[in-house]
């Protein structure tokens, strides 16, 4: 709260005057710290350098171990054996690629929603870079601005600031001139100036800014999942690998050169290099995508997340509503001022037409008053300009916590009075007669705020006791157009949306039921819900909207929900919505909202359209959905390679493959197929326990795959005699291996479409080529002999076709509850 010298200046720009205003630095000053380096100068990222890019992608674990067998091959081994090295690089450089665009996108949409401080300089007040600020400058600040370097305050009006973020105190704190204020923190009610004491790497939470600004491509369930998958690859592969290693040169005594060949063969299909690479790939047009939509991901994660969603809060200004708002009535009451005018006449209409002249005197100066007002004020000060005739003596800001605003005014006789204009249901008593008026246009969907006179001084704690209501402010809020078909968006992908807002009850329950919002019909007083966790969670499960939430119940309400395993989404744009915001599994803020929103917020809406939402949804659902599957596909393969090498190991016989086979391979049955399956829409929504879900997939299908391979080669080894044996044995089991993974590729393309058909129809097709052209017979080393050991590879294929059909369908009846089969369905 404020208290003004009757005798103060009154600044131009700012109606009510500030004390000690000051006129910050002076553009020399300015350059003069600057060329001291006195500059805010953390590096504030939206993603990864080009360099780090390059880096992630090239200098992996596994492209060290492939390209040390690469070079092997190169100086033993016909080119065709090292195709699968050229394979990688070209992976290496789509996935570069991709990061690159996904980075460039990041990085314009992060200068659209960066963050412009108000800082005064000469005088004049202007936004600059949060980059460009100097050690000295004098910020200004007001609701919903975020504290972005620690400072001094030089002016406070009802100055209260917010500092949960870094000490956990949720109580706001009401800051005086010669406070310190920390960064991190964000202004929740008045307004007033800070002269920066600390900026850059000084800064109190300039490190903590920087990582949460900073995009990046871990932490994820997913990520996480691949990462434990490619920790056990690793310990399962270095003893194999030795194993098949020892075999193949010391055993079998063959040529130096066949042998180092069959063994880089056993080894290289062990890595899945390629899972890797178009997670990165998927998350990186994901981020693309989006991008195009206007929405800033500033936590890659978040894509995933919100996947993941089952229930989505959202705060109905801004978010249900458009921003703005426009007064449509004046109801004033009898004797609006409290007291016996001069200028009354006996004639009623006289009356009522001094009333609402003297309603109209009272708002306008109460609008004057706030130099920052929020939507609700600004559109009385659009729709009740100021008469000048009063003076602010003494101010109070709106605050989300206590649902209103104040002022003391001298008037022009010289007396003094208080007036408050907040929330009905919160100035009066319940069973007021004023609030059977505010319930009916409130069922209308109409936000209503009451001017009432204080009988107590603006300071008192309990100076909205005993008020004396004098008028009626209708205010009307815009439908946003494209709500009620997003609202239908979440309730056919079974996600529960919950409205929660400040305004009362009543009028969100109505504007909730104008968009078809099942349960509208029955809002909640959040005042009534129980305190305890379990009791609040309870009545959450039931209940779908509950106005009069304060800031910190929007914090209980998040919390509450996730206690019962839901996964929790939270939209918003005020400064009223940040602390739910930072506590929901995602917080998603609106591009038009406070700057404190846009700083916990994991998702950026720039274009304030809340129907982009379905398309962050599906985004996360297609990329974890297809990563599922491609996952699966990827890692039957290191099974089988596993499994394959420990056979050989055991049976002390040749590897039965080469390089080039089982490059041919991997690219028709895994690489060429993943790369589309991972980019096709897919609106399953994301299951928990990734790696389980894969790996009870992957182990029985690398099993059966490998057990079959081995036996037609063993029956290979036994059928075929004399030169060119080994070949004819490698192109029998090649045959198996193939249609075994061409199966587990038909069964993860399920449900079918045309194009997902005509993909496993054209893999097909190009095996076939390989086997009907000469040349590329001869490229590939494969050639069927005769007829009784080709068809029985065939009929191996077919029985371990059946045992896998069989072995998944259990797997899905079994796990269903967590693991439904990865090709939906069966």
């Amino acid at each position: 709260m404020t208290h003004i010298d009757a005798g103060a200046e009154l600044d131009p720009v700012h109606p009510v005057p500030l004390p000690g205003r000051a006129a910050g630095l002076t553009a020399a000053e300015v350059a003069e710290r600057v060329s001291r380096g006195e500059v805010n100068d953390v590096p504030v990222r939206s993603s990864r350098s080009t360099l780090d890019i390059v880096r992630g992608n090239v200098f992996t674990r596994f492209n060290a171990i492939i390209g040390v067998l690469w070079l092997v091959m190169l100086v033993v081994a016909p080119i065709q054996d090292s195709l699968f090295g050229f394979v990688i690089l070209a992976n290496t450089g789509i996935g570069i690629i991709q990061e690159w665009r996904a980075k460039k996108t990041l990085d314009s949409l992060a200068v659209i929603g960066e963050v412009r401080p108000a800082v005064r300089r000469d005088g004049a007040s202007a936004r600059v870079g949060t980059s460009e600020i100097v050690l000295g400058d004098l910020l200004e600040i007001g609701p919903g601005d975020r504290i972005v370097v620690d400072g001094r305050i030089a002016e406070a009006d009802g100055l209260e600031v917010d500092e949960s973020l870094l000490t956990g105190e949720a109580d706001p704190v009401v800051k005086h001139p010669g406070d310190e204020v920390m960064s991190g923190s964000f202004v929740v009610a008045g307004s007033g100036a800070f002269t920066a004491t600390k900026v850059g790497r000084e800064a109190y939470a300039a490190q903590l800014a920087e990582e949460a600004s900073r995009f990046t491509l871990v932490h994820s369930e997913l990520r996480s999942g691949i990462s434990t998958i490619l920790k056990y690859v690793t310990w399962m592969m270095v003893p194999t690998a030795i194993g098949l290693v020892v075999s193949q040169l010391v055993v079998e005594d063959n040529d130096i050169r066949d042998s180092v060949a069959r063994t880089v063969g056993g080894i290289v299909p062990m890595v899945p290099e390629g899972l890797v690479l178009l997670t990165s790939v998927a998350f990186a047009i994901g981020v693309i995508r989006l991008g195009r939509r206007q929405c800033l991901v500033q936590e890659l994660p978040a894509i995933e997340g919100l996947a993941r969603v089952d229930v989505v809060c959202l705060d109905k200004t801004g978010t249900l509503t458009e921003g703005g708002m426009a007064v449509t009535e004046l109801r004033v009451m009898a004797g609006a001022d409290g007291a016996s005018r001069p200028d009354r006449t006996d004639e009623a209409d006289e009356a009522d037409e001094a009333d609402e002249a003297y309603a109209r005197k009272v708002l306008g100066a109460l609008g004057e008053c706030d130099p920052r007002p929020n939507a609700s004020l600004q559109a009385v000060v659009d729709a009740f300009p100021d008469s000048e005739e009063w003076r602010c003596v003494e101010s109070l800001p709106f605050s989300s916590a206590r649902k209103y605003s104040g002022a003391t005014f001298s008037e022009g006789d010289g007396e003094h009075s208080t007036w408050l204009l907040g929330a009905p249901d919160v100035l009066l008593p319940a069973g007021d007669p004023v609030l059977a008026e505010t319930d009916r246009l409130n069922e209308e969907g109409l936000r209503v705020l009451l001017l009432a006179r204080a009988a107590k001084d603006l300071d008192d704690p309990e100076v909205a006791r005993d008020v004396r209501p004098a008028a009626l402010v209708v205010l009307e809020q815009r439908l946003r157009p494209d709500a009620a078909d997003t609202l239908r968006y979440f309730a056919e992908q079974d996600v529960d949306a919950k409205v929660i807002s400040g305004d009362n009850a009543v009028s969100v329950g109505a504007v909730a039921g104008k968009l078809g919002l099942p349960g509208a019909e029955h809002p909640v007083d959040a005042r009534e819900l129980p305190a305890g966790r379990d009791a609040m969670a309870t009545a959450l499960e039931t209940g779908t909207v509950f106005g009069r939430v304060a800031p910190q119940q929007k914090r209980d309400i998040v919390g509450a929900l996730q206690s019962r395993g839901h996964t929790v989404a939270m939209t918003g744009d005020g400064v009223n919505d940040v602390l739910a915001l930072k506590d929901a599994d995602i917080g998603v803020a609106m591009g038009s909202g406070s700057e404190a929103t846009r700083a916990v917020a994991q998702i950026v809406l720039l274009d304030n359209s809340f129907a982009a939402l379905p398309s962050v949804v599906a985004e996360g659902r297609r990329v974890i959905g297809n990563i599922t599957r491609v996952a699966t596909l990827f890692l039957v393969k290191t099974v089988y390679s596993v499994l394959l090498a420990l056979l050989v190991v055991c049976w002390q016989v040749e590897y039965p493959f080469l390089p080039r086979h089982l490059t041919l391979l991997s690219t028709l049955t895994i690489g060429v197929p993943a790369f589309f399956l991972a980019l096709a829409p897919n609106k399953e929504r994301a299951q928990p326990h990734f790696v389980r879900r894969v790996m009870r997939y992957a182990i029985p299908g690398g099993v059966v795959a490998g057990l079959a391979t081995f036996a037609t080669y063993l029956l290979a080894r036994h059928h075929y005699r004399g030169p060119g044996a080994l070949d004819a044995e490698t192109s029998a089991a090649t045959l198996t291996l193939f249609l075994v993974s061409m199966w587990v590729l038909a069964i993860i393309a399920r449900p079918y479409t045309w194009w997902r058909i005509c993909l496993v129809a054209a893999m097909a097709a190009g095996f076939v080529l390989v086997l009907a052209v000469p040349w590329l017979q001869d490229f590939f080393a494969l050639r069927l002999v005769g007829t009784t050991m080709p068809w029985a590879a065939v009929g191996v294929a077919a029985v371990a076709a059946a045992a896998l059909e069989l072995l998944w369908r259990w797997v899905g009846r079994r796990f269903s509850a967590w693991a439904p089969p990865p090709g939906g369905e069966f």
